[in-house]
């Protein structure tokens, strides 16, 4: 299954709500990804321009879609930026197929 990266940020709602009552959000991502068919790899907070990252895995994009979205959906979190990661051993071969393609590609302007 795919792997994707996410961070975001909470609303200072979220945050306020979240102090008045501290919860493990991992647990709620949890039971979210589970009804998306996906689960949670890692859920941290962090320091500086993002609140949180999560590393999730999903059936395919479209229900990682789903789950972002129905998030988002709700209020608490904002500005979620997720990048889709692969393994090395698939990145070794994206580089092997890019080295079939890469002698019939043309440059834009090249010749």
């Amino acid at each position: 299954m795919p792997i994707f990266i996410t961070q975001g940020r909470y609303t200072r709602e979220a945050i306020k709500g979240m102090i008045v009552k501290p919860e493990d959000r991992a647990e709620a991502l949890s039971r979210h990804m589970a009804k998306a068919g996906g689960r949670v790899i890692g859920y941290y907070l962090t320091f500086g321009e993002y609140d949180f990252l999560t590393i999730l895995e999903a059936p395919s994009e479209l229900q990682m879609a789903a789950a972002l979205l129905s998030a988002a959906s709700a209020g608490g979190v904002t500005d979620l930026r997720t990048t889709l990661a692969m393994s090395s051993i698939e990145a070794k071969g994206a580089f092997a197929a890019a080295s079939d393609l890469t002698p019939t590609y043309r440059s834009p302007g090249g010749a």
